[in-house]
């Protein structure tokens, strides 16, 4: 039987981890549009929309891809996500939010004026009719 051969892959995302992305269980790689799943350490699906898909991949390369795979995600994927959730911590806020916090310091630090005062003053109490 017939073999894909994943050394192309396997060089690339040792070289370029850039150009690989993880998502849905699904291995992407983003020049080539081609997506790896999984089964197993020794079974990797290749979908693709050109004939690389037709092959499957021998159970040796499979294994020597997965762990190619494993050390990307855990060296490079996996910090790279927590960089991005770190950095996301430090984003400004959205519009509406600073709008929100903007008019409630207002609001917190309004006091009233004399003007405002004499209004509120307490009116005289209404004398009985003699």
């Amino acid at each position: 039987m017939a073999y894909l051969e994943l050394a192309p892959a396997i060089t690339a995302i040792r070289s370029r981890p850039e150009e690989f992305e993880f998502s849905n269980n699904t291995l992407h790689h983003l020049n080539s549009r081609h997506r790896f799943r999984f089964l197993g350490e020794d079974d990797v699906r290749i979908e693709a929309a050109c004939d690389c898909a037709l092959l499957k991949a021998s159970p040796e390369q499979s294994k020597a891809f997965y762990t190619a795979y494993s050390e990307w995600h855990s060296t490079y994927w996996r910090p790279l996500q927590i960089n991005r959730e770190f950095a996301s911590h430090f984003a400004p806020p959205a519009l509406w939010r600073r709008v929100a916090v903007w008019l409630l310091r207002r609001l917190l630090s309004w006091t009233p004026s004399e003007k405002t005062s004499a209004l509120q003053a307490p009116l005289i109490p209404p004398q009985p009719i003699v």
